[in-house]
């Protein structure tokens, strides 16, 4: 399908709405309290001042399941779990764990070789290639009614990964013909206003023969960009980043993800068919693209003495980077042997920004989680960024176990908790709209959108996801280990959840703009806070006594 753009104002259009809201919250944000500071942060720099100050903690580890972790990060390299078990770099597995040289963590979408994985498939595309080899050559008419059924939901999967190929591929023809557009465009206005600022004055005396394309351009573009300030390098690198990176997600789709041939699993070289295999990969933690797992990492335990960048939400914590997801769905293989990984090697908190809509060995992982469960740890997972009902729709990993019932429906795990994404705004806008919610299946908020945090190879950038809200609180829930020792996991998902500060306004439910109630979009119907969590925890150890968590009213932010 090719898609043709014959305005500028379309394209101005699209450049602004890849542009980020002209209204900033401070990029802090998220450590910044809702009464002192009048945003919905969860309290972290009021708590360490009036009641932290002075207390002993102990360190936590928490591990950081993702797509990797840049450890020399100038704000993580003095946060990062260093295994006192190994001698780097001498080629053997010295504490005997089944892992060599795991200095920092591992990765088990990486081959012995040293390549790694960068890009993989979505699930439902390696269910739909599975298919698509088992009735190739299939005659309908002679198949078995299980098989029908199959067949049936087989055809229907495929047209539906068919037909999100082909939008992917028309979403490049797209991006490319804007791509061409802007960079012309820039290049013919850094022609003709060198390194001087682009104003409408300016435009407006270029010569009309010569540079008439341009004018139009930023005729559209300017009034709408609300007095944008700087040169023609300063556009470049306001515009250009996003829609090349955009470019390069649907050209992923169209290449692997959406792509029933294609196959990473061949660099690994594990025995995939195993489930039960635990030991394969290699010892990069950061691979090919580590931005996601990066971020995550400094939201959670940025250092906070360093006078550098950020401040994560806790002190006291080491990172363990865990790599088990690509650019794609992550395999729930490895994401059992992830969770397994970090529980056997003294994690006590695991972080998980991922998720997908299958799960076909959904008991391997929830083995997994028991195991955690049995040792102590606990799991906070991201809800998802698809503005559904977690009621309703899929979600894997959760915590939810389907083969064992109880007399009150499905088994839930106790040491689990699914964190949905705030943005800054208060009010009607409190939750961010892209964030999944669910009154069963959705512990609590925190903090999301528009997250300042550390990056790949020194560098700093906002973020954001419900990827992002749940660092928060497993960074939260860390505080609380480190400081209450004492406390099991359980009892720290019990503190946060009961702890989490209410509102009682009407927010926009997301994915629509109906007004609904906040507190039933989550169990907890609150946004986590690490204040109100310090307080209960005094009481529940007998180190004080809990203040009653006062709700907000109206549009009063939480």
């Amino acid at each position: 399908m090719k898609v043709f753009l014959k305005t500028p104002l379309i394209i101005a259009f699209l450049i602004l709405s890849f542009l980020s809201s002209s209204a900033q919250p401070p990029e802090n944000w998220f450590n910044l309290d809702p009464e002192q500071d009048g945003i919905n942060g969860v309290s972290t720099e009021r708590t360490y001042a009036e009641l932290l100050k002075g207390r002993a903690a102990t360190e936590v580890i928490v591990a950081v399941i993702d797509g990797g972790v840049d450890p020399q990060h100038e704000d993580l390299k003095d946060v990062m779990w260093k295994n006192p078990g190994e001698i780097p770099g001498n080629g053997i597995d010295d504490d005997k764990n089944g892992y060599i040289d795991d200095i920092y963590g591992w990765n088990f979408i990486g081959g012995k070789d040293g390549q790694n994985v960068h890009h993989d498939t979505y699930e439902l595309t390696r269910i739909v290639g599975e298919l698509e080899k088992k009735y190739a050559n299939a005659n309908p008419a002679k198949l078995s009614g299980d098989e029908k059924k199959e067949y049936a939901k087989f055809l229907s999967m495929k047209k539906d990964i068919d037909e999100k190929r082909e939008k992917a591929s028309a979403q490049v023809a797209q991006y490319d013909q804007i791509l061409s557009y802007i960079n012309f465009a820039l290049k013919m206005a850094r022609e003709a206003l060198g390194d001087a600022p682009i104003t409408e004055e300016a435009i407006n005396n270029l010569d009309d023969s010569k540079y008439g394309m341009v004018k139009s351009f930023f005729d559209q573009l300017l009034p709408q960009m609300g007095g944008f300030e700087g040169n023609v390098d300063d556009l470049e690198k306001l515009v250009l980043a996003d829609f090349e990176e955009a470019l390069d997600h649907e050209k992923n789709k169209v290449e692997y993800s959406y792509n029933t041939e294609f196959n990473p699993r061949t660099i690994v070289k594990d025995n995939y068919s195993d489930i039960s295999e635990r030991y394969y990969g290699n010892n990069d933690v950061k691979g090919p693209d580590a931005f996601h797992g990066t971020h995550v990492a400094g939201i959670i335990a940025a250092s906070r003495n360093n006078d550098l960048g950020i401040k994560g939400v806790a002190n006291h914590v080491k990172i363990m980077a865990v790599r088990v997801v690509p650019d794609g769905d992550e395999r729930d293989k490895d994401v059992a042997n992830g969770i397994r990984y970090a529980v056997d090697n003294g994690a006590k908190i695991i972080n998980m920004s991922f998720g997908k809509g299958f799960s076909p060995s959904e008991g391997e992982v929830e083995k997994a989680i028991k195991y955690a469960e049995k040792h102590d740890v606990l799991l906070v997972h991201a809800a998802g960024n698809d503005g559904q009902n977690n009621d309703e729709e899929a979600n894997y990993p959760n915590a939810t176990f389907d083969k064992k019932k109880s007399l009150f429906g499905r088994k839930k795990a106790a040491n689990w908790i699914e964190v949905g994404a705030l943005s800054w705004e208060g009010g009607e806008d409190m939750v961010a709209s892209f964030s999944n919610y669910g009154k069963n299946n959705v512990d609590l908020f925190a903090p999301g959108h528009q997250i300042y945090s550390t990056t790949p190879d020194g560098g700093y950038k906002e973020a954001s996801g419900t990827s992002m809200a749940s660092p928060v609180v497993a960074g939260v829930a860390a505080v609380i280990e480190s400081y209450f020792p004492s406390l099991h996991a359980k009892d720290v998902k019990e503190i946060l959840t009961h702890s989490a500060r209410p509102y009682l306004g009407k927010v926009r439910k997301p994915g629509s703009t109906d007004l609904v109630p906040f507190k039933n979009l989550s169990v907890s119907g609150g946004v986590v806070n690490l204040k109100s969590a310090v307080m209960q925890a005094l009481q529940s150890t007998g180190q004080g006594s809990s203040m009653p968590n006062q709700p907000a009213k109206g549009k009063e932010r939480v």
